[in-house]
């Protein structure tokens, strides 16, 4: 019999991602300090890549522990751009100035997925999308926050690329599903080489 699977994630996002391709889940919350991993992280000198995976991997462990024989899969994004990595907007002047600073130039979203079996690490991956956004004026960045805000603040950058984030771009380099925070195909194909998903 396959293990259960459990996304340690809160995010709508993913769970509708795994929904539409058929794979069985349950969904938990995990409870960690995302901020304070991501300072320790950044206080060392991390690079985005290993915030996110670490961030994945904090979550997949918690939710682990407590679900025994489950496949527990954590997630995470994060932004990069010119060296810095950015969080998810707290405030419309948060999400105003994100934007403002990407408009013109590029940036990358690393998605970090990390499974778990009985508390150990089984696997991860992290995808990496390369998005060019056009330069936007600010009475538009302006309305488009305005009308936005509720469903982007969970959002890095200040966007969602299947929403009228789309209109923000002129070129995304990578797979669709990393954008959105879930490394799909890496993750369904791992699934089927393991036999939990049917081939």
């Amino acid at each position: 019999m396959s293990r259960p699977i459990i996304l340690a994630s809160a995010s709508e996002s993913r769970r509708q991602l795994l929904a539409n391709a058929g794979v069985p889940f349950e969904a938990v919350r995990p409870m960690v300090d995302e901020d304070a991993i991501k300072a320790a992280l950044q206080a060392e000198g991390a690079l985005p890549r290993d915030i996110a995976d670490a961030l994945a991997e904090a979550k997949a462990r918690k939710v682990s522990a407590k679900h025994p024989g489950a496949l527990v899969l954590g997630c995470d994004q994060v932004l990069e751009h010119r060296g810095d990595t950015l969080s998810k907007p707290g405030s419309p002047d948060a999400a105003r100035a994100q934007i403002t600073r990407l408009s013109g130039d590029r940036h990358s979203l690393l998605s970090a997925i990390v499974a778990y079996e009985d508390g150990a690490p089984v696997w991860r991956h992290v995808g990496v999308v390369r998005l060019s956004m056009r330069t936007l004026g600010a009475p538009y960045i302006d309305d488009y926050v305005a009308r936005n805000f509720e469903s982007i603040r969970h959002s890095v950058g200040g966007y969602k690329l299947e929403e009228e984030g789309a209109r923000l771009f002129t070129q995304i380099d990578g797979d669709y599903f990393t954008v959105l925070g879930l490394p799909m195909l890496p993750l369904l194909s791992w699934l089927i080489l393991r036999g939990i998903l049917p081939a």
